[in-house]
């Protein structure tokens, strides 16, 4: 009769649940992850959601078709949960009562203002690392390999949510950030998931349009 050795190691168990290790199609350790609120991309995301200590980036031709709504329920799950939000350096002013509507304590969403791309990075990074964020959102223009780097391992280090909105010929280009997600107006708004640490991407888009009202900001 074979006789089976059963090691339990703290360390290695750890190592397991860092969600930067893939284990192919497996899924038996738990990661942490704050639901989008949109169930088809849900099911497609290796963790059901957005993963804690990770950064997304979504890719989008043309500003109000939808990349915003995209993070829309994860920030207002997390504000209705009295943690605090924080937008730095949107590109236009987000409009208070909108998103109050969609569900947004507005007592825990912060909003940061620079005088530069520099400062807007850095204080990005300083948010993301400290710890008592639990969503950042960046509008990046130009952002070298670096930077990105940067930004996902301060995510990592103050476990929270970073979400990087950029142009869609960022694509084509390499990135150390855990999720790219591309949002085009295709037959509505669907959704591409170019990359996911944990999983393939899926073959097929994603519908949004359907499950969402766009706000924009003003």
């Amino acid at each position: 009769m074979a006789v089976f050795a059963v090691i339990t190691n703290p360390s290695i168990d750890a190592v397991l649940r860092d969600p930067r290790i893939w284990r192919g199609s497996a899924n038996e350790h738990e990661v942490a992850f704050v639901p989008s609120g949109h169930a088809g991309l849900d099911a497609a995301l290796p963790h059901r959601g957005w993963t804690q200590g990770a950064m997304t980036e979504i890719l989008f031709d043309v500003d109000g078709i939808g990349e915003f709504d995209l993070v829309l329920p994860a920030l207002a799950r997390l504000t209705q949960a009295q943690r605090h939000v924080v937008l730095v350096a949107p590109p236009y002013l987000p409009y208070a009562p909108a998103l109050a509507a969609r569900g947004i304590e507005l007592g825990h969403l912060h909003c940061v203002e620079t005088a530069s791309e520099i400062e807007a990075l850095w204080a990005a990074e300083q948010c993301l690392r400290s710890g008592v964020c639990a969503a950042v959102l960046c509008w990046p223009r130009q952002a070298s390999d670096r930077t990105l780097r940067r930004l996902q391992v301060a995510a990592e280090f103050g476990n929270a949510l970073g979400f990087a909105f950029r142009a869609a010929r960022a694509a084509a280009n390499p990135s150390p950030a855990a999720t790219r997600i591309q949002v085009r107006a295709e037959e509505g708004t669907r959704l591409r998931i170019l990359k996911c640490r944990g999983a393939n991407p899926p073959a097929l888009s994603i519908p949004l349009r359907p499950a969402v009202a766009h706000i924009h900001m003003r």
